[in-house]
């Protein structure tokens, strides 16, 4: 059987957006292949606005997540293979799902703290988002 990582990302990412969410997804910049603004990756993870108003051309295949960004003003064509994903979640109410080993995946490393999107002035500093099991 195939992965089922890239289907769990694309639905989670539509219920996200069909619940006036921003969904953000959390990648392992270690991972191969991996084309991410370097100067953005903390702890060797990248937190990622994957919302459309945040990205262009936003493509979710069986492969990879692509898109068109800016970063600090600079446009960047990003991609990340779907085996980088370690998590999607909504920035508002930090629901979503981390992601753990499956047949034919490499086992992404553990965080080792929680990860935190980039701050924004709306976005109080002492409100973090939490990872939850959506069933």
């Amino acid at each position: 059987m195939t992965p089922s990582r890239p289907y769990l990302i694309r639905a989670l990412n539509d219920w996200i957006l069909d619940n006036q969410s921003t969904p953000y997804i959390v990648v392992d910049a270690g991972v191969q292949g991996v084309d991410v603004p370097r100067e953005y990756v903390s702890e060797g993870q990248i937190v990622l606005n994957i919302s459309v108003t945040a990205v262009q051309n936003l493509l979710i295949d069986n492969d990879a997540i692509s898109f068109s960004a800016r970063f600090g003003g600079v446009p960047m064509q990003v991609y990340v293979p779907v085996v980088a994903v370690m998590a999607i979640y909504a920035k508002e109410t930090g629901q979503g799902m981390s992601f753990g080993h499956e047949p034919g995946a490499p086992q992404p490393e553990p965080p080792s703290s929680p990860p935190t999107p980039p701050s924004d002035s709306k976005t109080p500093k002492s409100s973090r988002p939490s990872l939850k099991v959506v069933k």
